[in-house]
């Protein structure tokens, strides 16, 4: 129903009923009405819908309706309910295309997600969530080298991945979710390539790591374990940094973030978690973060912000075996159908 997509869309630009009336032009009594399907807007008023909360008017007439289910938020404790509302509305107008696109095909080219690798018991301790963590990356025969294309390789194997453009000021890094029978996970689009990278392997944690850990385990923190585990092995970190140190340079954890994808402040706490220094050197190296302001902002160049293409790859796949044409290929891509057809001629005029 019109009513239920224009209430996620308000929902998703942060708008109340009364700036929508006052963007639109129209009752904020009206809006109410819209919203419980109490009247329904005629074909202009939807297009003044559409260009106030700025998305395209087909939005309102997509056959896909979706759900979220099992949601887990990194840091949902930071968020409002009207900031979950925005964010939840935001991921699911994308997801919604994604699951379109999904129906399309008569045999979606992409494998379903399946556990990489059962444990036959439970795990008790941080330090067995890093072996599992190995053991993940072995099953998708990623060694112990840096995964360049994170992204790309969660895709490879049947997660579904959404970066979104939530607003910077909602301080949201992730989540992740079921659609049906699809996993997903969702990453800002507002932060730094390492912190999205964090964010993907934390939240890959989450839902491997379901129905595995023992009681007394702290969750978030087994996952924050997994995470730098996952992206930075315990033989990878000692072949750069040795078995026991004393002291670590700065530059050496400056060339690790970026040879890894992972924060200097990460690799530091992976270097005292696995024992390459004391406590009290860690602590040590931690102030001197602090001290410098590198908390907030690491020195040096900002790590590559990560990026999907998958979803673009297989409108053009789809496109291509003529099972959709260039106006659906657009409005899944949510662009417009000249702008698409601009991409399809690879971005010539003639």
């Amino acid at each position: 129903m019109i009513g239920e997509r224009l209430k996620r869309a308000r929902a998703a630009a942060g708008m109340s009923m009364r700036a929508l009336a006052d963007k639109a032009g129209i009752s904020a009594n009206m809006i109410k009405k819209y919203e419980h399907n109490l009247s329904m807007p005629s074909s202009g008023k939807i297009i003044i819908l559409a260009k106030a909360l700025g998305i395209k008017s087909e939005y309102f007439f997509r056959p896909t309706n979706v759900t979220l289910e099992a949601v887990q938020y990194r840091n949902r404790h930071k968020f409002s309910n009207q900031s979950l509302k925005k964010i939840e509305a935001s991921v699911l107008e994308q997801v919604e295309r994604w699951m379109e696109l999904v129906n399309i095909y008569p045999s979606f080219p992409i494998k379903p997600f399946s556990p990489p690798i059962s444990t036959p018991r439970l795990l008790n301790s941080l330090d067995e969530v890093d072996g599992y963590a190995n053991q993940v990356r072995k099953s998708w025969d990623l060694g112990l080298n840096p995964i360049r294309e994170l992204i790309d390789a969660l895709e490879a194997n049947g997660l579904l991945v959404i970066v979104t453009d939530i607003a910077s000021n909602e301080r949201f890094d992730g989540l992740n979710a079921i659609v049906g029978n699809q996993k997903i996970i969702v990453i800002s689009s507002n932060w730094p390539g390492d912190r999205q990278r964090f964010t993907l392997a934390h939240e890959l944690a989450h839902i491997v790591l379901n129905g595995k850990l023992s009681k007394g385990i702290n969750v978030e923190y087994a996952c924050d374990r997994f995470a730098a585990s996952f992206l930075l092995p315990s033989e990878a970190i000692k072949s750069y940094l040795g078995e026991s140190r004393n002291h670590l340079e700065d530059k050496e954890l400056q060339l690790l973030k970026q040879e890894f994808g992972i924060s200097m402040q990460a690799c530091l706490r992976r270097a005292k978690d696995l024992g390459i220094i004391t406590e009290s050197e860690f602590k040590k190296a931690h102030k001197k973060f602090k001290d410098n302001d590198w908390l907030a902002n690491e020195p040096g160049v900002e790590y590559e912000k990560q990026k999907t293409i998958l979803l673009e790859q297989l409108v053009f796949r789809a496109l291509g075996e003529e099972l959709i044409n260039e106006s659906k290929a657009a409005e899944i891509l949510g662009i417009s159908q000249m702008k698409f057809h601009h991409t399809r001629r690879l971005g010539n005029v003639a």
